[in-house]
C-alpha cells in the first residue's frame, strides 16, 4: 500500500541518522595492531575470484592491513547493507549502486571522500553522480550503459535491419514486428515495466526522470504516452506476453531473451555477458533507441561505486582501498571488465588492449559511443528504490489490462509524488 511504503522511508531515514549520531562517526584510525577492514559487494563467482586477487594485492602492499571480504547477490546484498546501515554496522568500505547514494548519505552512513581519494583521471560527469549537496560521498568503479543485446544468428537469420546507431524508437518498434512475424517469436522484451528503458526513452524527449531538488521530471501524459506505445506492441505480439514480463527479476536467465522465447532484451553492457551461456548463437551489444530528432537518451552511468562507512575507526585506511582499487594500474588488469569499463581514463586506455572475450566486447561497444551521449543525471532521491517496484507493478495492471495506460500513470504520478515528499 503507499502508505506503508512512505511510513517506511521516513522511519528506515530517521534510524540512520540516529544510527550515526550514536556511533560518533569517528574517522581516526586506532593504534597498535594489524587494522581490519570490512569489505562488502555484491556480483557473481567470477567478480569474486577477481576481487580477491585484487584485494590480495592490496594487503601485499599494505602489510599492517587485513581486508576481510564477503558478497552477495545483488538483493541479498542490498537487504543486507540496509539491515547493517539501520544497526550502526555498515562496513567500512561497501559497493553501491547509483540508487543508494542518496538514501545513505541522506542518512549519514556515508563518509565525504573528497581528497582523499585520486579523482582527476575520472570523467567529470561520472564523477558527479556521487555527489549529494556538494559531498563526494561515493566514487564510481566502473562505467557502463544500457543497450540492446541481441541473439545474433536469430537476427541475422531473420533478414530483418540491424540495429545501428542513431536508429528511433519507431524504427526498434518496427524491427520488433517484423521480428516476430519473420521468426514467429516476440523481437524483445517489453520494456514498459523497465524504469531504466522509460528514462532513456524520456531523455531523448527533453526530460529527466528527477529535477535538481528531487522532484519527479515529468508528468502523467508522458508516461502515459509511454505505456500506450509500449502496450500496443505487446498487445500485437511483438514484445513479450505479461505473464513472461512479470517473472523478470534482474537475472538473465529469467528474461525472454536467456529463456529463449525472444530475440533481444533491453540490459546493461557488463551484466550481459551471463547470456553467452544462454544464447546457443551468441549475443551483440547494440545502441538504445533515440528520439525522432536524433537525440540520445542513453547516457554512461557508474555501474557501481564504491563508499567508506562514516563511523568506520580506519578512514584513511579505508579510502586507501578505495583508491587502490579505482586507480591502480595493476588492480585494474585484475579486475578487467567485471565491474565495468574502468572510470580512470588513463588506466582505461592502458588496458583497452589486453581486454579478451566479452570484457574486450563491452570496451569496443563503449568506445563506439564516446563522443555522442549526453551527460549522465545526478543519482536518484532514495525514494527511488521503492518507485522501481511501484513502477513495474503499475504497469503490470497495464499488461493484464486491468487498468489503461492513463490510469496506471495517474497512479504513478500519485504515489511518487507522495514517496518523495517523505
Amino acid at each position: 500500500m503507499p502508505g506503508y511504503r512512505t511510513r517506511r522511508s521516513c522511519a528506515v531515514a530517521a534510524v540512520l541518522a540516529l544510527c550515526v549520531v550514536l556511533s560518533g562517526c569517528s574517522g581516526e584510525e586506532t593504534g597498535g595492531g594489524k587494522v581490519v577492514l570490512q569489505y562488502t559487494w555484491w556480483g557473481n563467482p567470477d567478480r569474486a575470484a577477481r576481487t580477491e586477487e585484487a584485494v590480495a594485492l592490496f594487503e601485499e602492499r599494505h602489510p599492517g592491513v587485513e581486508v576481510q571480504t564477503s558478497f552477495a547477490g545483488y538483493e541479498a546484498y542490498k537487504q543486507k547493507l540496509a539491515t547493517q546501515a539501520a544497526g550502526g554496522d555498515a562496513p567500512d568500505v561497501m559497493q553501491l549502486d547509483y540508487r543508494m547514494i542518496d538514501q545513505y548519505a541522506s542518512g549519514g552512513v556515508l563518509l565525504d571522500l573528497r581528497g582523499e581519494v585520486r579523482t582527476e583521471d575520472i570523467e567529470r560527469g561520472l564523477l558527479a553522480t556521487g555527489v549529494v549537496d556538494g559531498k563526494q560521498y561515493a566514487i564510481p568503479q566502473g562505467r557502463g550503459t544500457e543497450t540492446v543485446v541481441y541473439d545474433t544468428k536469430a537476427w541475422e537469420r531473420s533478414g530483418v535491419p540491424l540495429p545501428r546507431e542513431g536508429w528511433t524508437w519507431d524504427q526498434w518498434a518496427d524491427a520488433m514486428r517484423e521480428l516476430r512475424e519473420k521468426t514467429g517469436r516476440p523481437g524483445g522484451t517489453d520494456p514498459g515495466q523497465s524504469e531504466d528503458a522509460f528514462e532513456v526513452w524520456l531523455r531523448g524527449q527533453g526530460k529527466e526522470l528527477y529535477t535538481d531538488d528531487r522532484r519527479l521530471g515529468f508528468d502523467a501524459d508522458d508516461l502515459a504516452e509511454w505505456w500506450t506505445f509500449t502496450d500496443r506492441l505487446r498487445r500485437e505480439g511483438a514484445v513479450s506476453p505479461a505473464e513472461q514480463t512479470t517473472q523478470l527479476d534482474g537475472a538473465v536467465e529469467n528474461t525472454p531473451l536467456g529463456r529463449g522465447t525472444a530475440i533481444s532484451d533491453f540490459n546493461w553492457d557488463a551484466p550481459s555477458s551471463g547470456y553467452l551461456a544462454l544464447v546457443e548463437g551468441g549475443v551483440t551489444l547494440a545502441p538504445m533507441p533515440s528520439a525522432g530528432d536524433g537525440t540520445p537518451g542513453q547516457y554512461f552511468k557508474p555501474s557501481m561505486f564504491m563508499g567508506v562507512g562514516a563511523s568506520t575507526p580506519h578512514a584513511k585506511r579505508a579510502a586507501q582501498l578505495v583508491d587502490f582499487l579505482v586507480n591502480d594500474p595493476d588492480a585494474a588488469k585484475i579486475l578487467g571488465a567485471t565491474r565495468g569499463i574502468p572510470v580512470n581514463e588513463t588506466i582505461r586506455e592502458d588496458i583497452a588492449p589486453e581486454l579478451k572475450d566479452f570484457d574486450k566486447t563491452i570496451a569496443d561497444f563503449q568506445a563506439s559511443l564516446d563522443g555522442t551521449l549526453n551527460a549522465p543525471p545526478k543519482a536518484p532521491p532514495s525514494g527511488d528504490s521503492a518507485l522501481q517496484t511501484t513502477f513495474q507493478r503499475d504497469y503490470d495492471q497495464v499488461s493484464y489490462e486491468r487498468m489503461s495506460p492513463r490510469e496506471a500513470a495517474e497512479n504513478y504520478i500519485t504515489e511518487a509524488k507522495a514517496e518523495l515528499r517523505s
